[in-house]
């Protein structure tokens, strides 16, 4: 059985948004990333950048949860737009990759995390945030999907981070981006989506963010 290793952050709940969505069967498998369990060398022969999603499937390893989307869409034939939008699929595909990601992530990292307020970095990011957020939210004006007219991995792919926009961008979020937002409601109502969001019971992470999950959640300040 595919083995899937996640924890609730948006990039794990992309894949596990597909693995319900296509019925693959998979035992997930906690990496609590507060208690460094990412570091394990038995988790990094998996993925040696100390992430998290990765699967297992019979016995090979796959990280980064947009190979892992294209792979298993692949392996199933399941929620790839038609072959004439390829290149439109990669494309933004790599700008959820390479852009909502990223910004947002260092956007809230400098928020809400940093040791010490940087006002460069908080506006830099905060722009670039929202930004790219923008972008999205002009595709997907008189759209239902992202990419042709079917549900797809990239739908999944924004939706993994379309659950922490408002952390990410603040409350008013959603007043900004409202084909962003009925997008979100639209995937969240499926069963699918109910069910992968159900995974957060499945196994008790840490909350805390204390020395001890700094340490290793933010390793370039360690002694």
């Amino acid at each position: 059985m595919l083995k899937f290793y996640y924890n609730t952050a948006p990039n794990p709940m992309k894949v596990a948004l597909f693995l319900e969505e296509s019925g693959l069967p998979y035992e997930p498998v906690p990496v609590d990333t507060r208690k460094g369990q990412q570091f394990t060398p038995a988790y990094m022969a998996i993925n040696p950048n100390a992430k998290a999603p990765s699967i297992v499937d019979e016995g090979k390893p796959v990280f980064d949860s947009n190979a892992i989307l294209l792979y298993l869409a692949e392996k199933t034939g399941k929620f790839l737009p038609d072959p004439e939008f390829a290149g439109e699929t990669l494309s933004w595909l790599m700008f959820i990759a390479t852009g909502i990601g990223p910004y947002s992530g260092q956007a809230v990292h400098f928020r809400h995390h940093a040791p010490e307020r940087i006002d460069y970095a908080i506006k830099r990011y905060d722009f670039e945030a929202k930004r790219h957020w923008s972008i999205l939210n002009d595709r997907l004006e008189g759209r239902d999907w992202i990419v042709g007219d079917s549900y797809s991995i990239v739908d999944m792919a924004a939706w993994g981070w379309e659950r922490a926009a408002a952390f990410v961008l603040g409350e008013e979020a959603w007043d900004a981006l409202p084909n962003v937002k009925r997008h979100f409601e639209a995937i969240s109502a499926r069963p699918a989506a109910q069910r992968a969001n159900t995974l957060k019971d499945r196994h008790a992470f840490k909350t805390e963010m204390d020395e001890e999950a700094r340490r290793f959640m933010f390793r370039h300040n360690a002694s």
